[in-house]
């Protein structure tokens, strides 16, 4: 975040990826303040260092900069529908920003954080609502709506996460498998890969320490079995995009790109993994 969306994109081609993540907030591609010129930017700049796009995430709304916690409001739930609209127009943007870029998805938080009084009911119910609207976007253009279980969220767990979808009907609805925060609620990624595939569009990869706290670490610094959540998700026949996010590691992004790349390259050779 401290460098421009072109920069950024060099550097992440230089440490080896082929894909990359982009953010749909300052100072990447918030998609309200978004012209056409700059989007054209970061497909010209894409081409020229052969990158594509793995995922566009619309979690994060540090534009917003509410004093509460910098990403996570305005939530899905927040009592208040006037300010929770932003998210959900917040959302609509993206999914045409995904469109405009070529992206497959993007990724969203799994309701929010229950205000006083809300119970789980509540919460879901409300989600429910604010996120239908933006269904009908993503079956409009064709991009897959993520939604990634979160500690400290509305949904938490993979069974949370069933639980909701299965009043959804609709084929651009499905899971961001993200491991760290799977670790981070007592589920160990390799026990749940298989049981998720059907619902599993995208990974995130990051490691959490053996506390299970929620901060995230380069991948080989705490205790994920990286080794058998790779043995898993090669064997569920999973084809798509593992995306590296260490977005702590603001003032350190090189070194921390390199680093989990070589890890993981090994940790896949290892298992005679095609690493692509």
């Amino acid at each position: 975040m401290h460098f421009s969306i072109e920069e950024t994109i060099a550097r992440i081609a230089a440490a080896g990826y082929r894909g990359i993540e982009i953010l749909a907030d300052v100072p990447h591609a918030w998609p309200a303040g978004l012209l056409e010129e700059r989007k054209e930017s970061i497909r010209q700049t894409l081409d020229t260092h052969r990158l594509t796009i793995s995922n566009i995430n619309a979690f994060m709304m540090n534009a917003v900069a509410d004093p509460r916690q910098p990403y996570w409001h305005p939530g899905w739930t927040d009592p208040d529908p006037h300010y929770r609209a932003i998210r959900r127009e917040h959302t609509k943007r993206a999914l045409q920003l995904a469109a405009d870029l070529g992206a497959p998805c993007i990724t969203t938080e799994p309701g929010g954080l229950l205000a006083k009084g809300q119970t789980w009911k509540i919460g879901a119910d409300i989600f429910y609502e604010e996120l239908m609207p933006c269904i009908e976007v993503a079956e409009a253009v064709g991009v897959d709506l993520l939604i990634e279980p979160e500690p400290e969220l509305l949904i938490e767990t993979f069974g949370q996460y069933l639980e909701f979808v299965e009043r959804i009907d609709s084929p651009k609805i499905g899971l961001n498998f993200d491991i760290g925060h799977a670790y981070c609620v007592g589920e160990d990624p390799q026990d749940w890969i298989t049981q998720m595939q059907l619902h599993t569009r995208h990974y995130h990869f990051e490691d959490i320490a053996a506390s299970r706290k929620h901060a995230h670490l380069i991948p080989g610094h705490g205790a994920i079995d990286f080794e058998s959540t790779l043995r898993e998700i090669a064997r569920s026949g999973y084809d798509g995009w593992i995306t590296v996010e260490l977005y702590p590691y603001i003032n350190q992004p090189d070194n921390a790109s390199r680093e989990a790349f070589s890890f993981l390259q090994r940790k896949m050779q290892k298992l005679e993994i095609p690493f692509q």
